[in-house]
């Protein structure tokens, strides 16, 4: 059974939680979502550095670092922004980079968004 994570982020309407661990792992799913629970940010910059922070709160919050996230999978509106997506992607993470797959998608729950991602994280081994 998975565990949830506490992470700082708002709680929603949506019957999700930020992040869950099972067998050593870290499942978890970010969009650009503020304080608030609010969809922020107009471009495409702006909204991957909002989720790539999501995503940083949530890695540290199951003790890990971004150096720990194996796989990386990313929904955007528009492919064609994809050079502004990776230059803020290379902001949060450093080489060897984490096996990524990215998807064009037509749209998403929330008409504002840009970007979503999801993200599959190897969790340190509890040490005591």
């Amino acid at each position: 059974m998975a565990d949830t994570i506490p992470v700082d982020l708002p709680q929603l309407a949506q019957p999700f939680s930020w992040a869950t661990r099972a067998g050593g792992l870290m499942f978890t799913g970010h969009g650009p979502v503020d304080a608030s629970g609010a969809i922020v940010g107009d471009t495409m910059t702006e909204q991957a550095r909002i989720t790539l922070g999501n995503l940083a709160k949530a890695v540290a919050a199951a003790g890990a670092t971004m150096d720990d996230v194996a796989q990386v999978l990313v929904y955007l509106s528009d492919v064609k922004a994809m050079p502004e997506f990776d230059a803020e992607y290379r902001c949060h993470f450093r080489e060897p980079y984490p096996n990524r797959t990215c998807v064009g998608v037509q749209g998403f729950a929330h008409p504002a968004m840009r970007v979503e991602l999801v993200a599959y994280v190897a969790l340190p081994a509890v040490r005591g």
